[in-house]
């Protein structure tokens, strides 16, 4: 087969590493992870991509989102299927299925799980950027800035209130995989949790649901695929 992916930046490596395994020919592109910070936008920017694709040209177009805060909901399959994991976010991607996804919910709730897609926007200063824009803030991106535009007080309450996201969590967790070795990531996320009071953990990474979904072996059970005509809309079961 011959498909077009349309996936979210924080998985590049992941996807390239099963795209070069992969039995099948795709035709990649990534969109920034920051349109997480407003779904309806993110939806409208992926269905604008996916509107974009010529008719004829490929056998599948491959979503690569979870549902997400529901920012595939909505989205419409014009001239060729659309085919997407079943998964809550793209945590389950690195995991592997929805159901080891559920595994380390239950069994560890308050984490924040760590991949190097997530790291690297990190780096870059996506993750205060992209808190900042979410929350309405026009991309401010310092607390001066914030001072000069809506004065000590307010500044004061809205960066501690943008602080308040690391109380939900006690852990943090590194989904490793072996190409991401020479990054040294563990470490990034041995000190990260330290800065945190977190403890820290590491669980191996699985590509199995990336690989079929890119392999084409579209099981109902964990991809739903849309024809044309057909909208997304999300389930709220497991």
């Amino acid at each position: 087969m011959y498909c077009k992916i349309i996936a979210c930046e924080i998985a590049f490596r992941e996807i390239c590493s099963c795209v070069a395994r992969s039995t099948s020919l795709h035709d990649p592109e990534f969109l920034i992870q920051g349109y997480h910070d407003n779904p309806l936008l993110g939806m409208e920017k992926i269905q604008e991509r996916i509107d974009a694709v010529p008719q004829g040209k490929y056998d599948a177009i491959l979503v690569g989102y979870g549902l997400c805060d529901n920012i595939v909901r909505g989205l419409t399959a014009r001239h060729t299927p659309l085919v997407i994991p079943r998964a809550h976010d793209c945590i389950t991607f690195f995991l592997g299925s929805k159901e080891r996804y559920l595994e380390h919910f239950k069994g560890s709730p308050g984490t924040y799980y760590y991949t190097s897609g997530w790291l690297e926007y990190r780096q870059r200063g996506g993750e205060r950027v992209a808190r900042m824009q979410g929350a309405g803030m026009g991309g401010v991106q310092t607390y001066e800035d914030m001072v000069e535009k809506y004065g000590e007080d307010n500044a004061k309450f809205l960066w501690e209130s943008m602080g308040n996201w690391m109380q939900h969590y006690s852990r943090g967790c590194l989904i490793s995989f072996s190409f991401n070795e020479p990054l040294k990531l563990k470490e990034q996320v041995q000190e990260i949790c330290d800065g945190y009071g977190w403890r820290f953990e590491e669980t191996p990474g699985d590509l199995k649901l990336l690989q079929d979904w890119l392999d084409g072996d579209w099981i109902e059970e964990d991809f739903l695929t849309v024809q044309p005509g057909e909208v997304v809309q999300p389930s709220y079961d497991d």
